[in-house]
């Protein structure tokens, strides 16, 4: 069951936005080599808390931190831990803020200044994917035009659209209705009605599309082992449009390696 928002419900879950938007932002100035990746997690936790808002995937389902840090290969759920990153690695974090009775959720994958050509390459087709898909999330559309807008511009350069994790509902659960794949057919699923927030989120393989699951029961990463990207909206679809309550413009002004124009 889809639950809609009204206008000030919105209003809230732009406000959690904010908090993530530059919770993001705190961690974008830690990225670097040699950072252990519990690290970056306790960043965001105090940040977090100290802004008013709680972790949203702390003790979720038995979830141990408050971000998802998943390395190269893990396409999601990596767990924060004494890893220290390196100058080749890519790292995606997925992060969400429960504040004022509502969640948001977004995530952004930062390539290290030694990551090649071909990794940034599907880091910046995996990022205009997901606003190809934005794009199509507007009201009179269906799910199926937003799945489809993503994985046909991805597919098309060889990549691998992951089956087995989708996008989302978002609100005062973290996951609800409607599911959001980044696969699907045009004119088909849950028709976009205002008042609908959803989570967009392509995790998009530079190889195969399948994956697999590590014994802990949450990391997974490519079948193949080749590198996997995952970038992250929460919408909200208006009367008049569809409206981007996340951000990354704080990751983006703290990060020093301006790694979009140097990709395409």
């Amino acid at each position: 069951m889809v639950h809609l928002k009204t206008a000030e419900e919105i209003q809230i879950m732009k406000e959690s936005a904010q908090i993530l938007g530059k919770a993001h932002g705190e961690i974008a100035k830690a990225v670097k080599p040699g950072v252990k990746t519990k690290d970056l997690d306790k960043l965001a936790e105090e940040y977090i808390r100290d802004n008013g808002g709680t972790p949203s995937f702390k003790h979720y389902n038995g979830f141990p931190a408050s971000l998802c840090i998943s390395v190269n290969d893990v396409v999601v759920h990596g767990f924060p831990g004494k890893y220290e990153v390196k100058d080749s690695d890519i790292i995606s974090i997925d992060c969400g803020v429960f504040y004022k009775g509502f969640h948001s959720d977004s995530a952004y994958t930062y390539p290290l200044e030694g990551v090649g050509p071909e990794t940034l390459l599907l880091l910046n087709r995996t990022y205009d994917s997901l606003y190809k898909g934005i794009a199509a999330a507007k009201a009179g559309n269906r799910i199926g035009d937003v799945s489809y807008a993503i994985q046909s511009y991805v597919e098309n350069f060889g990549y691998g659209v992951v089956r087995e994790l989708v996008g989302h509902g978002v609100g005062k659960k973290l996951h609800e209705d409607p599911e959001v794949p980044n696969y699907g057919k045009r004119g088909k699923g849950v028709k976009i009605i205002p008042g609908m927030v959803f989570a967009i989120e392509p995790m998009i393989n530079r190889g195969t599309k399948n994956v697999v699951q590590d014994n802990d029961g949450w990391t997974v990463r490519t079948a193949d082992h080749m590198p996997s990207a995952h970038f992250e909206h929460t919408v909200a679809v208006t009367e008049k449009e569809t409206v981007i309550l996340t951000t990354h413009e704080y990751i983006e002004e703290n990060y020093p390696y301006k790694w979009r124009s140097k990709s395409q």
